[in-house]
């Protein structure tokens, strides 16, 4: 490797490496470029960044730009809307100049009803400042923040590197004092016992697996606590938390396909787990307590769910309760003392529905836009009639509502505010259906700026997402504004592989489907030109980790579509990664991707997508690939490697890697540095589409 010259991007070793499966031998130059302990594969990165750093330095004062509109958008020091809990009221606060938000609650006043809305509250007790905890770190955030039922502790765990590595401690709310008793190396999620006496939280295996639930004492060592359950299945997470009416504790177990759950009584902390139902491969379920039962959402026999119950005391057959409709994704279920409320999705649209408990009487919420995401937003209280509700779209803010279960009546409590005089009736909104090459319709979701020309001429950012079934609801975005007020068109491609259209739309878009989920966002970029809301030599694309598989399967398949790509912690060498059952997340995967190792077929379809694997001397649009070293999801590796090997075999195109040092899958943790590193992207992008000097 050499180090680069001021008009040349650096070079990389080649060292080429076999790798054979079913007869098939593939060699890698750059495999190794995966061993993070290399000086040289360090040395290879920042060189990288070094480049990028040249080639995008006369953005400097655009990037800047960019971030001081977002910035100046940004109501800085602010307050959530605070939420019921008990004695309190609990919220996070931001303050101008800080990274963090910071934790707090304040006492319930003699009747109060209605939460506080200001950012002076008096008897304010500061839980956790995340600005405290990340002073003098590059890298900052939490994994649990859990309040014992009493309000007496705080059990809250830290990773300061970005791995999703968990160092889990508790905090006497009572004197303020942090607890000896740490845990490291535990996952996400914890939950409490009912007297508080008790925490059980998670711990991973060596591929970075949830798989165990331990049992701690407050105030005895972490060598005396006891695991509650071990899951030897490589294939399942185990996950562990509180029921809302904090009568048990839940350990769910789940592959991609897959669930089971236990339970203990709050109460009785030490009790053995009780078995709700055994798992049967295929059949995903999930539990909600409520009264003398437990509400289950499942999937047995019902491909979009169905919602049943059964008894608390003594688990056993499940009754019908909402029965499956075809078209209707049913995907949570959230128990209150006197209602029920389903989360849901139709025909592209999430939605809520209610049901008063002893009635067979249930509703649909209603809003007013065409397109919009909605959802239950925190709801810590089980005696309630009253649910917390966020809505959002591509033209309003978040915007917190308080919704009555019984007169149906809804309270806005707050909009998120947006600076500088943001009018939504500034902005239009529409939904666009694009045709994949089997017929299927694909809904795209689409923003711009009221008189945007439709005649083609206008730039465009399409993103796209397409895995797991997670579904990319339309939202606001106040960085997006830096686009729509320079006239760029922004669209949300829902290609299978989501959930936006129910569980057939998912199962369609993996497997030996995937390569839906590229042809169906090609067809979203030609429908964009065809109906002249952009052109393809003025339209980017971008996508991040599953996303970015995405984005380099289509540079291989339609590199004329785009002008540009932005891939971040891109899923670029899918099949290297999948046929390594020691990587973190491999084997989990399976169900995803298939198996490669034992399946031919799986093998070779894979390999056929693979964007890494699949380079060739192509006219690729011009990308911006962004990773970081310790991301645990998406190796680092990947995209340098796609870098290096896109360099070397179309030496014609314009190919950048930025690198973040210190961060994780989901980037820089600090809001001040998230920004920057939008403006980084959006500053590029506008300079792609000739807007650099708007």
């Amino acid at each position: 490797m050499t180090n680069p010259t001021p008009a040349s991007p650096p070079t990389v070793r080649q060292a080429p490496a076999e790798r054979t499966f079913h007869g098939d031998t593939v060699v890698d130059e750059y495999s190794w470029l995966a061993d993070k302990e290399n000086p040289e594969t360090i040395a290879y990165l920042k060189a990288e960044n070094a480049w990028t750093d040249r080639a995008t330095a006369h953005l400097g004062e655009l990037r800047d730009r960019v971030f001081n509109e977002i910035r100046s958008r940004t109501q800085e020091t602010d307050l959530s809307v605070p939420s019921r809990k008990g004695a309190y009221w609990y919220y996070t606060r931001t303050e101008e100049g800080k990274q963090y938000g910071i934790h707090c609650r304040v006492p319930v006043r003699a009747g109060e009803t209605d939460p506080p809305s200001t950012t002076d509250q008096p008897g304010e007790e500061v839980l956790l400042d995340g600005n405290a905890l990340a002073e003098g770190k590059e890298f900052f955030a939490l994994g649990t923040f859990d309040v014992s039922v009493d309000g007496n502790w705080l059990a809250y765990s830290t990773d300061f590197t970005g791995d999703e590595r968990f160092t889990l401690r508790v905090k006497d709310l009572r004197t303020g004092e942090v607890l000896p008793d740490e845990v490291p190396d535990t996952s996400y999620g914890s939950a409490w016992s009912a007297d508080g006496s008790a925490l059980f939280y998670i711990t991973v295996d060596e591929a970075w697996r949830p798989y165990r639930v331990w049992r701690h004492t407050i105030g005895r060592p972490a060598t005396d606590d006891v695991i509650v359950f071990e899951e030897p299945d490589e294939r399942f997470w185990v996950g562990v938390g509180l029921t809302r009416s904090e009568k048990f504790v839940v350990i769910d177990a789940s592959s991609k396909v897959t669930s089971e759950v236990r339970v203990i009584p709050a109460e009785t902390p030490a009790a053995e787990p009780i078995l709700i139902a055994p798992r049967e491969q295929g059949v995903e379920y999930s539990i909600e307590h409520h009264g003398h039962r437990f509400l289950v959402l499942h999937n047995r026999d019902a491909e979009d769910f169905a919602l049943a119950y059964t008894s608390a005391d003594n688990p056993g057959d499940w009754v019908e309760m909402i029965p499956h409709e075809p078209g209707t994704r049913l995907e949570s279920v959230d128990a209150f003392a006197r209602h029920i409320v389903v989360s849901q999705r139709r025909a592209g649209l999430t939605g809520l529905r209610v049901i008063t408990d002893g009635s067979t009487d249930a509703y649909e919420m209603e809003f007013p836009e065409p397109i919009y995401s909605v959802g239950l937003a925190g709801n810590p209280e089980y005696e309630t009639a009253t649910v917390r509700i966020s809505y959002t779209s591509m033209v309003t803010p978040e915007s917190v509502y308080d919704v009555d279960l019984t007169t149906r009546s809804m309270t806005l409590r707050k909009r998120k505010p947006v600076l500088g005089g943001y009018d939504p009736a500034d902005y239009e909104q529409f939904r666009e259906w694009a045709q994949a090459p089997d017929g299927t319709q694909v809904p795209i979701s689409i923003v711009a700026r009221k008189g945007t020309p439709r005649d083609g001429t206008a730039p465009a950012l399409l993103y796209g997402y397409g895995s797991y079934e997670i579904s990319v609801d339309p939202y606001f975005s106040v960085a997006r504004l830096s686009l729509l007020d320079r006239g760029v068109v922004f669209a949300i491609a829902h290609i299978r592989g989501g959930g936006e259209m129910g569980r057939r739309w998912y199962e369609q878009g993996k497997l030996l489907a995937k390569r839906n989920t590229f042809t169906d966002f090609v067809a979203c970029a030609q429908t964009l030109v065809r109906k002249e809301w952009t052109s393809a030599d003025r339209l980017v694309a971008r996508g991040g980790s599953a996303g970015g598989l995405l984005m380099g399967a289509v540079a291989n398949l339609a590199p004329e579509a785009f002008a540009a790509i932005v891939a971040e912690v891109p899923f670029v060498d899918p099949l290297t990664s999948i046929l390594d059952p020691s990587l973190p997340l491999t084997v989990t995967e399976w169900e995803e991707w298939g198996n490669p190792i034992e399946s031919a077929e799986v093998y070779a379809y894979m390999k056929a997508y693979s964007p890494y694997e699949n380079v060739g001397k192509l006219p690729y649009p011009k990308i911006l690939a962004m990773t970081s070293l310790n991301d645990t999801r998406v190796q680092y590796h990947e995209p340098a490697k796609w870098i290096a090997r896109l360099r070397a075999v179309a030496p014609d195109g314009d190919y950048l890697l930025k690198t973040e040092m210190d961060s994780g899958h989901s980037g820089p943790s600090g809001r001040y540095d998230a920004w920057k590193e939008e403006a980084f992207v959006l500053a590029w992008v506008l300079d792609v589409l000739g807007l650099a000097g708007r």
